[in-house]
């Protein structure tokens, strides 16, 4: 039976499920952070060590205006009000992804959540914002200077947390979208036609135990 220790997931189909709710792409993207807090608990039961969320993509500027001012004041509405609950759950936060474009309340906002949850134990959930894989691995390629895989792979994003074992991808496509090119190496793809808002709990536990069942060669027999 694999062991699981990370699971990512690219939430894809907000603006889509709001739309077809006759509400609007932004009550999709609302409905979306509930979803991510069901995921999390339920994840926390299940003893899983690391989620990793695609939040916001580096492509996603190309977005509306408002839309992007929506889905920012949604994260930072969201730690606001929910940091005690997120301390209390044992809940680690950290942020993957390129900071300097994003707003200096939202990188106040991020950071005080990263120093206030550092010393939570229970599950890290990693935050991908402003992320594009392409621009992590040239980053980290100029920042090696002995290259070796392993001195590389410290200069990612993800430098102190394992490759996702699992991908998640909800909302209909097959494809990564430019999310964890390096890491996903020998990650288990799992693309769902269910929209992120629908996406629950049973779902994960289902694939889940798809992905125990699976013979995992890693380039073995």
């Amino acid at each position: 039976m694999n062991k699981l220790n990370h699971i990512a997931f690219i939430m894809d189909g907000n603006g889509r499920w709001g739309k077809k709710k006759n509400r609007g792409r932004n009550y999709g993207h609302l409905k979306g952070v509930e979803t991510v807090k069901k995921i999390v608990k339920t994840s926390i039961k299940l003893k899983i060590p690391i989620l990793t969320f695609y939040v916001f993509s580096s492509e996603n500027w190309r977005r509306p205006k408002k839309e992007i001012n929506f889905l920012f004041m949604l994260i930072k509405n969201y730690f606001k009000q929910e940091i005690d609950s997120i301390i209390k759950q044992g809940i680690k936060i950290n942020i993957l992804g390129e900071k300097k474009k994003l707003s200096t309340e939202i990188k106040s906002t991020l950071s005080k959540t990263k120093i206030l949850t550092k010393n939570n134990k229970k599950i890290s959930v990693n935050l991908a914002i402003n992320y594009g894989s392409k621009s992590e691995i040239l980053n980290a390629f100029k920042k090696t200077k002995k290259m070796t895989i392993k001195n590389f792979e410290k200069n990612l994003y993800n430098q102190n947390t394992t490759d996702p074992d699992i991908l998640i991808r909800t909302g209909g496509h097959q494809r990564l979208s430019n999310f964890m090119l390096w890491q996903m190496a020998y990650t288990e793809l799992f693309f769902l036609n269910k929209l992120w808002p629908d996406f629950n709990s049973n779902d994960l536990i289902r694939i889940i135990n798809k992905f125990k069942k699976i013979k995992r060669n890693f380039g073995g027999i």
